[in-house]
């Protein structure tokens, strides 16, 4: 991104928000006549804002993806802290956004402390802007990603759990295995030297080129499903979330960039062609 790209990403990150934090908080509860939803939409770029400003003196991205989860878990606690009459619904997904995020913190954080950095960093951080506005696209992510979850933890609509709820929690926990599994098996086979320069193809890998993102969009599904019966007006904007994800890892940040990266690494390889032929990008095959 040139300057100019990087100065609106800047000014449209919180505009967006701001029509998110509005939408999200009708029919929400308020905290000292604030929508709490709103609060909290805050809440995730503060602290996104604030651990910028030592990342950027000292130069460095290792906290920048636990700092991802402990925004997560922080939004949550606090809107769990903020509103009142909390029901299952809201407990339930409050607990699937914190699992999720001390997870994935965790094995995010050990792999950037085992590998010493993230190379994507390499030419953002010395550019202020570029990496200010890294910061504050995490903040956005958060909050589009956990919108579904965090609306109807705020929401003054209480549905008791159902159908929704169960098939929901469902879609998740086999999405999360799915995530949990991909990621384990790819650093298992890293770790081994015997692998170094190769590519995995073997346990879920096999059946698709991107199990982890596969069950990342359907863990967040999920999440949003669990959500549907409390939705009202203007609250519908968490339909944003498992959108949000999908586009995010297929067209963004996710596959177009591993896919380029694989391509550039093993292209014309008849092992690889013939991987990549044989194995769906995304959505597992069953056989």
């Amino acid at each position: 991104m040139n300057k100019q790209q990087v100065i609106i990403s800047l000014i449209i990150c919180p505009i967006i928000a701001c029509l998110i934090a509005w939408g999200g908080s009708q029919f929400g509860q308020t905290y000292n006549n604030l929508p709490i939803f709103a609060l909290i939409v805050g809440l995730a770029f503060g602290i996104n804002w604030l651990v910028f400003i030592p990342a950027n003196i000292f130069q460095t991205e290792k906290f920048f993806d636990l700092t991802g989860s402990f925004t997560y878990i922080t939004v949550t606690v606090v809107a769990l802290f903020l509103t009142e009459n909390l029901d299952n619904r809201s407990k339930l997904l409050a607990a699937l956004v914190i699992i999720w995020a001390v997870r994935l913190g965790s094995f995010l954080f050990n792999r950037i402390m085992q590998d010493g950095k993230d190379d994507r960093f390499d030419d953002i951080k010395p550019n202020f802007l570029r990496f200010l506005n890294i910061w504050t696209l995490q903040g956005l992510w958060v909050t589009l990603t956990a919108a579904a979850a965090l609306i109807t933890i705020t929401s003054s609509v209480r549905k008791e759990l159902d159908y929704f709820a169960y098939i929901g929690l469902a879609v998740w926990v086999i999405g999360f295995l799915i995530e949990v599994v991909a990621d384990y098996q790819k650093r298992q086979f890293k770790k081994n030297p015997a692998n170094k320069g190769r590519f995995i193809q073997t346990g879920l890998w096999s059946k698709s080129r991107h199990p982890n993102y596969f069950g990342e969009i359907m863990l967040w599904t999920g999440v949003f499903i669990i959500s549907i019966p409390v939705l009202q007006g203007g609250q519908w904007v968490a339909i944003l979330s498992p959108i949000f994800v999908f586009l995010l890892l297929t067209k963004v940040s996710g596959v177009p960039g591993l896919e380029a990266k694989a391509e550039k690494k093993w292209g014309g390889q008849t092992d690889y062609e013939k991987y990549k032929k044989n194995t769906p990008i995304l959505v597992p095959k069953i056989f």
